[in-house]
């Protein structure tokens, strides 16, 4: 079987959870069968690039990433199957199912209709990529959720679809990528003290990964920690601004207070979580999130919100600490931030058995070799709901 995987997102240009998700996927389902990687982006390798046509450079940015489906959707004409990943390659799918008569499968890393503050970043756009989602999602021959969350998430959304088109197949990690390490060079460089506890953030600054809400909660974090945020690309200048200057007040409020905004390297994001005594997720919204399994991997202790999958991968009480998240009460939500991560700083010991934890439980339940094994027979469901 010949497969046309289709993402915006491939190496060396990635900066999300799908792009993530794709990168470790790819090298284990051509271990099994042929793919065609067809992406956004500079020329690879490894994949076709395709970018979006000429003389729209002004347009609106759903616009464009349209034009660049059309591109993908002519290149894929010889494959048995399409793949597609987020709204980006969503509508490259389903043309290539029309035109070509294949079948296409979508993987769900995140619904728009879950992602509202998308209008700030998108406008008119924003409405235009939940039609290519909700038209692509309807009519595909299967569904991968990320987690069983996300499976209740589409058949919520978008109640035409047929559940048992939509497989839960869950996120996965490398765990000799992302594993315990001594080194602290990478802390050093930006001024982070490797003896003291580190409280540590990854993420995009989005509405969605909810780094407001740690900032805020940082106030009432134990002074002695340091808080490091490593979080860049925000969606628009407003909360690039929101976010400058509550750091900013952070900072003045309590010593130890680091913000890398650039984007680091793999292995200095792995010295960072292996040094962290906590590592924080604030999502308001997650699909499964990848980054929680990551330190999880290096044997970090993780407080985290109890939305989407993230309850499917921390295991509260064991892993680390879950805390509760009503959009109706953030500051109950950030609250409970503050304490949470307080309980496992009070006890070094009982953070590191959750690392302990982590690690075992990322190892055992989540690799990317079971996770591209499940996605092939996904792929033969598909077959056969199109060949029907």
């Amino acid at each position: 079987m010949r497969i046309g995987l289709l993402t915006r997102e491939y190496p060396p240009e990635v900066y999300g959870g799908a792009g993530v998700h794709v990168a470790f996927l790819v090298p284990r389902l051509r271990e099994l069968l042929d793919v065609d990687v067809h992406c956004f982006g500079g020329p690879r390798s490894d994949a076709t690039a395709h970018n979006p046509a000429a003389g729209l450079e002004h347009a609106n940015a759903a616009l464009r990433t349209l034009s660049a489906d059309l591109s993908i959707t002519a290149a894929v004409d010889k494959v048995d199957l399409v793949h597609s990943h987020t709204w980006y390659a969503n509508m490259a799918g389903q043309l290539a199912q029309v035109l070509h008569g294949v079948p296409h499968v979508v993987t769900a890393h995140s619904l728009e209709p879950r992602r509202p503050w998308k209008a700030e970043q998108l406008g008119g756009g924003y409405r235009l990529s939940s039609w290519v989602e909700k038209t692509a999602y309807e009519s595909a021959d299967a569904v991968i959720a990320v987690s069983a969350g996300m499976r209740a998430d589409v058949l919520d959304c978008y109640p035409a679809l047929d559940p048992a088109r939509v497989h839960v197949v869950r996120n996965g990690i490398d765990s000799t990528a992302y594993r315990p390490v001594t080194e602290t060079d990478a802390l050093r460089a930006h001024g982070i003290d490797p003896g003291r506890p580190i409280v540590l953030f990854v993420g995009r600054i989005t509405r969605q990964k909810g780094v407001g809400h740690l900032v805020a909660a940082a106030h009432h974090i134990d002074p002695d920690a340091q808080v490091v945020l490593c979080a860049g690309a925000p969606d628009t200048p407003e909360i690039a601004e929101e976010t400058r200057v509550a750091v900013a007040e952070l900072a003045s409020a309590r010593p130890g207070v680091f913000w890398i905004q650039k984007m680091l390297q793999p292995a200095e994001v792995r010295q960072l979580l292996s040094r962290a005594a906590v590592f924080v997720c604030p999502s308001v919204y997650e699909p499964l999130g990848i980054v929680n399994l990551e330190a999880m991997a290096c044997a970090t202790a993780v407080v985290a919100s109890d939305v989407g999958g993230i309850p499917e991968v921390v295991v509260d009480g064991e892993t680390g600490l879950l805390v509760h998240y009503d959009e109706a009460d953030p500051s109950a939500f950030r609250s409970g931030l503050a304490d949470a991560v307080n309980e496992v700083l009070a006890d070094p010991e009982r953070a590191a058995a959750m690392g302990a934890a982590g690690r075992e439980r990322a190892v055992r339940d989540f690799s990317w070799a079971s996770v591209a094994e499940q996605t092939v027979a996904v792929y033969e469901a598909a077959r056969a709901v199109h060949g029907g």
